[in-house]
């Protein structure tokens, strides 16, 4: 078995924590491709949809960024602890006092809490590969956990719920979410031991004042290293396009002549993609470079298929098999992003945390601002409007990745780059 995982670019430990990242992710994600459509068929405009996912949004940014500099302060498997006790919360309070009265006062703060969970869970645990991959694996390595992240999060749980939900009904099926959350912690926090090289890439302090102020090394780091910074920006628009989906695509898919099974399983067909290419995409990236991976795959590629996912219905009507293709296309092109996990986290190599803060707080950022888009522009623009948006921002996303190389990368190779910077970390 270990002969099969060093081919995969894994060893044991590696592939039982991200084995469960994809469980507790699954139960996380069970919602997305219909929670949205649920509340508008029981009362909530498009507006008020919009404005529940953009604060969820808010409230996954700002987890997402503690996540980077709590793991390095707490360690990733305590701030792992802290994400699962706040998804929990936040499950039981939307379901028992937010879903069930239709209440949006009510509903936008139990909801967001429930957001602040999986986060810390997910992002901790990358700032942990970061750390424990080999550098010149790294690209794979971060390839492994988003196939992991978005195969629960937006794989599984979409076709899960295709088949739970005419069983269980909405609200019983997010009350399975704990059940896949349950088990996923525990394969990735307790079966998944800590041992002593991992302890010591946990940073020291001295005081409380000290880690507080790492803390802020989240935010400042975006100054001191401006390559940071664009990463991060990059990364929130990676996919602000695909949380903004799931706010009005339902809708405009169903009102083309799909079903809503059929909507699942477009979606479903578009983050399976997905995860296949996040492994491509992160072994590409290792040989063909990491910033024009992202540039060209990510960034020009999602430019194309934003536009395809939304005319392949108006032009084709209920085509399911034109669809499907258009949706697998942009799920393809997602991942051409994956490499940013790699190269920010080296453009900073003795604040690796910090620097995963900032790619993890873009990560969060774009669930509020895909949906805040649809909520602004939809009115005005309608959904074509919103579908050219989200194009013109993949094309300034690369754009953006011109300005976001490795130091010296014009001089000496990534490979020599690499080990330079793992070098650096582990003095």
């Amino acid at each position: 078995m270990n002969g099969v995982l060093q081919k995969l670019g894994l060893d044991s430990k590696m592939a039982l924590g991200l084995f469960g990242v994809l469980i507790f992710m699954m139960g996380d994600g069970l919602e997305q491709g219909w929670l949205s459509s649920y509340l508008m068929d029981h009362g909530l405009t498009v507006q008020e949809s919009a404005l529940l996912f953009s604060v969820y949004g808010f409230a996954v940014a700002i987890a997402a960024w503690l996540s980077g500099v709590l793991a390095e302060i707490l360690g990733p498997r305590k701030a792992m602890i802290i994400g699962l006790a706040l998804f929990v919360i936040g499950t039981l309070a939307f379901l028992t006092v937010g879903i069930k009265g239709m209440n949006l006062a009510i509903m936008i703060p139990t909801y967001s809490l429930r957001g602040l969970g999986y986060p810390l869970f997910a992002y901790s645990f990358l700032v942990w590969i970061t750390y424990y991959a080999p550098s010149d694996k790294l690209g794979t390595a971060v390839g492994w956990f988003w196939f992991a992240f978005t195969g629960g999060l937006n794989v599984l749980g979409a076709y899960y719920s295709s088949f739970a939900l005419p069983i269980l009904g909405e609200i019983h099926t997010l009350w399975s979410a704990l059940i896949f959350v349950a088990l996923g912690a525990t394969i990735a926090i307790l079966l998944n031991k800590e041992d002593a090289s991992q302890k010591n890439n946990n940073k020291k302090f001295e005081t409380k004042a000290e880690a507080l102020k790492y803390l802020t090394k989240g935010i400042t780091i975006a100054f001191e290293i401006p390559k940071v910074g664009l990463g991060g920006l990059v990364r929130t628009i990676n996919t602000a396009g695909a949380y903004g989906f799931v706010v009005f695509m339902p809708t405009y898919m169903m009102d083309a002549g799909f079903t809503r099974t059929e909507w699942l399983q477009i979606y479903g067909a578009l983050w399976t993609t997905n995860i296949v290419f996040n492994l491509i995409f992160g072994i590409v990236g290792d040989k063909l470079g990491w910033r024009n991976t992202v540039m060209w795959f990510g960034g020009v590629g999602c430019a194309f298929f934003t536009l395809a996912f939304y005319y392949v219905p108006a032009f084709m009507g209920a085509n399911y098999l034109a669809a499907t293709i258009a949706a697998a296309g942009f799920g393809a092109c997602l991942a051409g992003y994956v490499p940013l996990s790699a190269l920010v986290p080296s453009l900073a190599p003795e604040n690796k945390g910090a620097a995963m803060s900032i790619l993890s707080l873009g990560a969060g950022l774009s669930t509020f601002v895909g949906p805040a888009i649809v909520g602004v522009f939809i009115g005005s623009l309608g959904a074509v409007g919103v579908i050219w948006i989200y194009t013109a921002l993949y094309i300034v996303s690369a754009f953006l990745m011109k300005f976001v190389t490795l130091p010296k990368s014009g001089k000496v190779t990534q490979s020599k780059d690499l080990n330079n910077i793992k070098q650096a970390a582990s003095n």
